[in-house]
């Protein structure tokens, strides 16, 4: 009965490391020889190994000690980077960072699809930047846009638990997988909290320490806990320019 839990809880192991036992022993071998390698020397190096175990479209720069699961889930573009300490689980499917983005360090982006979600992944725009210690959890499926910036200890967080029936213990009544989308120029501040089934428009700004429970009109500036619309983005701008222009001396007719 031992020997049969062992061999069982190994197959679970490596169900959630790689999408076989042969990737999985390809991609800890080129980790473990080449994952560590610091400076110039190992991004340099890792840029071309890697390609064996990664999608890349052109070049990314993966610093050292960069924990990846399921790396042929993981696709990488051109210029992208990715900081020491990230760690990527793409388990099973997949993680997509876009051209010129960055994943700074100690991030975690984990797709975490254990129970078959339709809509999980994480899919991150171009020229965008995930701030340091992110925790991006993507069951329900993570899509961010383009020059989106999360600044540190932000959590985007695409599953919840049910646990309202109070006759049973919440690990029993499910979970909610909604996803969160994340439209273009969006800027969300420090210690930021993301719920599942959220939607944040364009060019909106999220307050540091802010949970975001409801979605986020397009240039709208919340805060607080819950977030709440804090004002207009653009408003003062509009006022100042307003007031500029009729401030100025009017010119005698001749």
């Amino acid at each position: 009965m031992s020997t049969t839990k062992t061999v069982s809880g190994l197959r679970l192991y490596l169900s959630r490391q790689a999408t076989s036992l042969s990737r999985y022993v390809l991609e800890q071998t080129i980790l473990a020889i080449f994952g560590w390698i610091p400076t110039v020397a190992g991004v340099v190096l890792r840029a071309g190994v890697y390609r064996l175990i990664l999608r890349m479209d052109g070049v990314a720069a993966i610093e050292n000690r960069v924990r990846l699961r399921f790396g042929s889930l993981i696709k990488l573009g051109n210029g992208s980077y990715l900081d020491e300490g990230v760690y990527l689980h793409a388990c099973p499917s997949g993680i997509e960072i876009g051209e010129g983005t960055f994943v700074m360090h100690g991030s975690v982006l984990h797709v975490y699809n254990f129970r078959d979600l339709p809509h999980a992944g994480i899919s991150i725009g171009k020229n965008s930047l995930i701030g340091e210690l992110n925790v991006l959890r993507g069951q329900g499926g993570i899509s961010i846009g383009d020059r989106v910036y999360t600044s540190p200890m932000v959590k985007i967080l695409a599953v919840n638990h049910v646990f309202e029936d109070v006759s049973r213990p919440f690990v029993e009544q499910g979970i909610t997988a909604n996803g969160v989308t994340i439209e273009d120029d969006v800027w969300i501040g420090a210690g930021v909290t993301i719920t599942d089934g959220v939607h944040i428009r364009r060019g909106a700004v999220i307050a540091a320490g802010a949970v975001v429970v409801n979605d986020v009109e397009a240039h709208t500036l919340v805060g607080g806990v819950p977030a709440r619309v804090i004002r207009q983005i653009g408003q003062q701008y509009r006022a100042d320019k307003h007031e500029k222009i009729h401030s100025q001396p009017h010119e005698e007719k001749i």
